[in-house]
């Protein structure tokens, strides 16, 4: 089976970005960054990655072969409107692919398909643990209409990108398992 990892990459870090990028263009991992606009860090890391790939066959095939050697990665940009990228997602990814997002409505359509999901702090998200994970968000949100709540979360910091990096390592493992 072939790992492909789809990301919600409209607000994904960073920082994120880079920890995907290294471990996708290193083992030429098939990765898909979905977004409402063009994101120029995963553009370059795509041209470089396209490079690196070219460089060996340089002497050995013609530039209609060599143009043929791409990167596995891509950035597909869609257009804007609500859940548009979130819909592109979930039309792409199958069972045991991999998505990163925070997300959680969008999470909850791609564990109905199967789709191993973490979000951007590190947490596992499925089956045990996503209804609990919707009920939640929406009572944050009532409370946030209703002007009574204040969600702030916790900056990110050297431990929360560790734990987002092993969990994408794990998620990784597991899915070249299957």
């Amino acid at each position: 089976m072939e790992l492909i990892i789809y990301l919600d990459a409209d607000s994904l870090p960073l920082k994120h970005r880079e920890i995907i990028l290294k471990r996708c263009i290193k083992e030429n991992i098939i990765t898909f960054f979905v977004a409402d606009r063009e994101l120029k860090d995963v553009k370059e890391a795509i041209k470089q990655h396209t490079i690196m790939l070219r460089s060996p066959y340089r002497a050995t095939l013609d530039n209609q072969e060599i143009r043929k050697i791409k990167s596995s990665i891509e950035m597909i940009v869609v257009e804007g409107g609500v859940n548009a990228a979130d819909d592109r997602i979930v039309s792409l990814a199958n069972k045991n692919n991999l998505c990163i997002t925070h997300d959680i409505p969008l999470a909850a359509r791609l564990i109905e398909k199967g789709v191993v999901v973490i979000d951007d702090r590190g947490n596992r998200l499925d089956k045990s643990n996503i209804n609990e994970r919707l009920s939640i968000r929406d009572t944050q949100m009532t409370l946030r209409e209703m002007g009574i709540f204040n969600d702030k979360q916790k900056q990110f910091d050297l431990k929360t990108y560790n734990a987002f990096a092993n969990a994408f390592d794990k998620a990784i493992s597991e899915i070249k398992r299957l």
